[in-house]
């Protein structure tokens, strides 16, 4: 059985800066969305309610829905976002968002086609997430390469599985190419050339270490149920920032410290004890990729300073990291 589709809370602060852009109060939506923290996960009716909402509080609803769209920052996709903006070039990125595409809904959806003159990014009928929805994922995935390049990027031509609304002409004039609607596919088409474009803020040290913890974070998706899966999820994505704490997971769950405590406690579990068994499980990853140095390593499991690392290693396996790793690649 498909796993239904999701969005993330960063996602949804979307509609929160284009209120803002568009100095609405809308307190009632303002409440609901603020209610999200980034790494909740917001089922997809749910987000489908808070953008009817939303484009009612504007006169048009088809430009409302691009506005939306071109809000797109980095954050609002979260260690993706950041991933593609420390890639090398397009082509790295496109190869990036569709092997983790789902931590974003949930599921592998994205289709990558390549011919002689043409790179299409392609999601089947079925996968179509409503008018609403779909046009802002694809406004927000233009404008979001947009912003990776610097640079303007002009489609071939873009497609939408859902039938032309009354404002059609506004998604021409938004994408500068032509649209069809009632399409098999939801689709974006680019010349070829695209994929040779530079990413101006690229870093590979960056993008090696976010591709690691994207990894992780898709470790983390099969959890038996939604509160593990949450916590885990928020563990993975603050442990490399340094800012893991039980006070700081608390409040990104919304509970408070006592209350997190007690469903470990009827868990079985305890604070030390999950977030040393999280890096244990990491660090087994991390050492079988000879691409990580040490210190790479050290950083995305929390620790500030290698030395630190070593003695948890020690503790944990009564060695060091590095012999450790010659052992995991000398019978790799």
């Amino acid at each position: 059985m498909a796993t239904p589709l999701r969005v993330t809370g960063a996602w949804v602060q979307l509609l929160t800066d284009w209120l803002d852009s568009q100095q609405l109060p809308a307190p009632g939506l303002r409440l609901l969305l603020d209610s999200r923290a980034p790494a909740d996960l917001v089922p997809m009716p749910l987000w489908q309610s808070m953008l009817e909402q939303a484009v009612a509080l504007a006169p048009s609803r088809s430009l409302a829905a691009l506005q939306v769209g071109a809000q797109i920052q980095p954050r609002h996709v979260g260690v993706l976002g950041y991933l593609l903006l420390a890639c090398h070039d397009l082509a790295q990125g496109m190869a990036a968002y569709q092997r983790y595409e789902r931590l974003f809904y949930g599921e592998d959806l994205v289709q990558v086609g390549l011919n002689a003159d043409e790179v299409s990014l392609c999601w089947p009928a079925e996968a179509s997430t409503g008018e609403l929805a779909d046009t802002v994922a694809i406004a927000a995935l233009l404008s979001l390469l947009q912003r990776l390049l610097a640079a303007s990027l002009r489609p071939c031509r873009v497609s939408f599985a859902f039938a032309a609304p009354a404002e059609a002409h506004a998604y021409e004039a938004f994408f500068g190419c032509p649209v069809r609607f009632s399409a098999g596919t939801t689709q974006v088409d680019f010349p070829i050339e695209v994929l040779a474009l530079r990413l101006p803020r690229s870093d590979p040290g960056v993008q090696q270490m976010l591709d690691r913890q994207a990894q992780a974070l898709l470790l983390a998706l099969p959890a038996s149920d939604a509160f593990a899966r949450a916590l885990q999820q928020c563990m993975l994505r603050l442990l490399p920032e340094g800012t893991l704490s039980l006070n700081r997971v608390a409040a990104e769950l919304h509970l408070s410290v006592r209350s997190l405590q007690r469903r470990l406690e009827a868990r079985g579990d305890t604070w030390s004890g999950l977030v040393d068994g999280l890096r244990q499980q990491l660090a087994q990853q991390y050492l079988a990729d000879p691409a990580l140095l040490l210190s790479d390593i050290a950083l995305l499991l929390g620790f500030s300073e290698q030395s630190a690392f070593n003695r948890a290693f020690r503790r944990w396996n009564g060695d060091t990291p590095a012999r450790a790793r010659r052992r995991l690649l000398l019978h790799s």
